[in-house]
Formats: C-alpha cells, structure tokens, sequence
C-alpha cells in the first residue's frame, strides 16, 4: 500500500444508490397512480366544453402552460438533486489517507550544572536545544536543573510548543553571569528576579553546591516506559566541580545511569586550560567508560558539535505498520442537498401560484 493520500470515495455507495433507487421508484409510482386517478376522473367527472379546443392555440394559455410544465419539470430536478445530495451524505464520503508513522523513539534528558561557574556555558546549551527542537518529529526531551539539588523544568514530553517557551525562559535567564548584577542599585532587579525564578529549588541544600552526582542521579529518574523499545541519552553539562558532601558520586551515579540502559554525554563546562585537572579527568573517564561522547565547551560551537553527534548516533526510528486514516468529507455534498431542498421549496412555491 503506498502511503500519501488515496483521493475521496464512497464508503457505503450501495445506500447512494439505494437512495436514489427508492425515490425514483416511489415517484415512478406516484406518476402512475396519478394518471390512472386522473383517466378514472376523466372518464367519471370531466365536463366537455363546447368549442374550447381553439384555448390551447391561444398563445398566452399555450405559454403559461408551457411555463407550468418546465417548473413541474424543474421541481422534480430540484427533488432529485435533494436526493442525490442527501443520499451522498449517507453514504459517508470521505478522504482516505495511508499514513506510516515514523516513530521517534529518542529520549534526551539535558541535565544542566546551573552553579555559577556553568552559567557561561548553559545559556549556550540551551539555545542549541531550541534550535534542535524545531527538527524533533515524535522524540521527547526533558530539562532537569541542578545545583545543591534539582528541580525539573519539564519532564520528557514531546509538546514542543511547551519545550520551546520552557527553553526561552532558561535561555533569558542563564544568558547572563549573576556576578555582573548590579544587586543595589535596583537597575537589574527584573534580570535578578528572572534568574531567581528560573534556578527556584536548586539551592534548597544549603550543606553544599554544585552536587554533580546527585543531580545526575535525579536526571536518570526521568525516564519512563522502561519496558519499551527507546533510545535513551543524558546530556550532562557540568564542570564537576563539587562543593560539599553529595549522596552519590559521579562514578556511582553514572553506574546507576548505566543500569538503567541510559548513555551518558558529558559536556565539561570549562575552557582547555583545566583540561587534565583531577575533576575533568574524572568526568571524562566516566563518560567515556560506558561509550559517551565527551566534548569541552571552551566555545558554544563545541555544543553544537556534541548534540550533532548524539542526534546521529542515537536517532532510532521504527517504522510504524500503514494506518488507513479514512475521515468523512460531506460538506459538499450537503451542500448539494440544502441547495436540492431549496430549489425544490422555491419551485413547489411557484407551481403553487
């Protein structure tokens, strides 16, 4: 079956013809009983005139008379196109359409460091995630946010409008460095309240800061349907910088990610100065050691990069078996028939006269 759009056709044709069969067949009747009525009064009820024959050459009557037999002849039209028009709706025409879904079956969890030494770098993310988005046909994606503890800005949906708005709000938010504020003199207050707002409920353990493990820990909760066939991915942005005491480790939450059928993406948000550094090393055998793509953000086009690869390596789609989308179609058809009863009204009015 070849998938795109079939045309329209009848569902039921049978009930159109049967319509019209029926109507045909009782006025067929009507006609008839008419006529044998009408010979049976002529034969028992006419009374002949004298020298009338001459009326029928008279060109008025014979006008008149003509006039009379093209509206009866019209409103037996107008009752046929009611019937046709009528019969046609009942009939169900419709629109047929073999659709094959692809079926997105990517899960992306971004999972954002929003501590002060990642806001350089989560502004960037966020922005190639809303250009990503635009491309995204069934796939799902999740925003989780984290510092001393996290906060899910939306779980994995595929409401892109939804997506979209949530992303802008991060983007206005983490696109400017909290250092920079003016926290006095009232100019900034709207960008305060805006970074404020957005980062609400990542701060709530005050025994630390930038708590890498747990963060990443929460972010492998998001995924649901686990007895389904999806490709499921973490992309983890953070500079692994932990202040504090954490629950889970890197390691450890990466092991947990892992039990879990999720491939982890690091993002190191630091510039290649601190390359080799005891955290980025840390960060980058962990990400590595289960077969993730490790990128350093020094610059937003290393983002670019890294999501460019993940989308060709975990893009899975499956497609869907052929569904027959059949939707009805009758307004033209009933517009035939108000359009049949209309004349048929206007006609029978006429004849009448």
């Amino acid at each position: 079956m070849t998938p795109g759009p079939q045309g329209t056709s009848i569902l039921w044709p049978w009930l159109w013809a049967l319509a019209v069969v029926l109507v045909v067949a009782a006025g067929a009747a009507a006609w008839w009983l008419a006529r044998r009525r009408g010979a049976r009064d002529r034969d028992r009820d006419v009374l002949w005139v004298a020298n009338s024959e001459y009326l029928a050459r008279v060109p008025a009557f014979a006008a008149w008379v003509r006039r009379y037999r093209l509206l009866q002849g019209a409103t037996a039209l107008g009752l046929l196109v009611a019937v046709v028009g009528a019969g046609a709706v009942a009939a169900r025409p419709v629109e047929t359409d073999v659709v094959v879904d692809r079926l997105g079956t990517r899960d992306i969890v971004l999972c954002l460091d929003v501590s002060g030494s990642m806001i350089e770098y989560d502004g960037a993310v966020l922005k190639v995630f809303q250009e990503l988005v635009d491309s995204f046909e069934g796939e799902r994606i999740a925003l989780s946010i984290f510092n001393s503890s996290s906060r899910t800005v939306f779980p994995l949906t595929n409401d892109y409008t939804l997506v979209q708005e949530e992303l802008q709000r991060g983007i206005d938010a983490l696109d400017k460095d909290p250092a920079d504020f003016d926290y006095t003199g009232g100019s900034d207050d709207a960008e305060i309240l805006e970074f404020a707002e957005f980062t609400a409920g990542t701060t709530a353990n005050l025994a630390g800061a930038s708590l890498i493990g747990d963060g990443l820990a929460t972010c492998a909760l998001q995924f649901d349907a686990g007895d389904s066939e999806r490709s499921r991915s973490i992309i983890l942005a953070t500079d692994n910088y932990v202040s504090g005491e954490p629950i889970y480790t890197l390691p450890q939450a990466a092991d947990l990610v892992a039990s879990r059928d999720i491939t982890l993406h690091g993002i190191f948000g630091g510039s290649q100065r601190y390359e080799g550094t005891p955290e980025e090393t840390e960060y980058r055998e962990t990400v590595e050691a289960d077969g993730g793509l490790y990128f350093l953000a020094d610059d937003p086009a290393a983002v670019q990069g890294m999501v460019d690869d993940v989308v060709a390596q975990q893009a899975v789609e499956l497609d869907a078996s052929p569904e027959v989308v059949v939707t009805d179609r009758p307004t033209g058809w009933f517009l035939v028939a108000v359009a049949g009863v209309g004349l048929l009204l206007v006609l029978a009015w006429r004849v009448r006269q």
